[in-house]
């Protein structure tokens, strides 16, 4: 009897060893693959939520343009002095600043 209580007190030391692992990958995982991801989710977010008309901009086709109209869903791209596209905002990649367009 005295023997067997040993053995089921030193099981329950086994289970946190076994578990303590798993808990330290989740730990590590989420430090540094998820958090990172979600603050630039909402990095993203922000910026699509900041355009306005006039504002320069590339797609996550690499096009360049000018915002004419923009909705909830959708952007209206001046690309040159004629054309005009129409994207979802969500293809939208970036805002160029001025300086990208004066050193291009």
């Amino acid at each position: 009897m005295f023997i067997a209580a040993g053995a089921a007190g030193g099981g329950e030391g086994g289970w946190l060893q076994l578990i303590l692992p798993f808990v330290l990958m989740f730990a590590v995982f989420y430090f540094l693959l998820i958090r990172p991801q979600q603050k630039k989710q909402k990095q993203r977010n922000s910026m699509l939520g900041q355009l306005k008309k006039g504002d320069k901009v590339v797609t996550i086709g690499g096009l360049h343009g000018t915002i004419l109209e923009i909705t909830d869903d959708t952007v209206v791209l001046r690309v040159n002095d004629v054309t005009k596209m129409t994207f979802d905002r969500s293809a939208i990649s970036h805002v160029s600043s001025v300086e990208e367009n004066a050193s291009a």
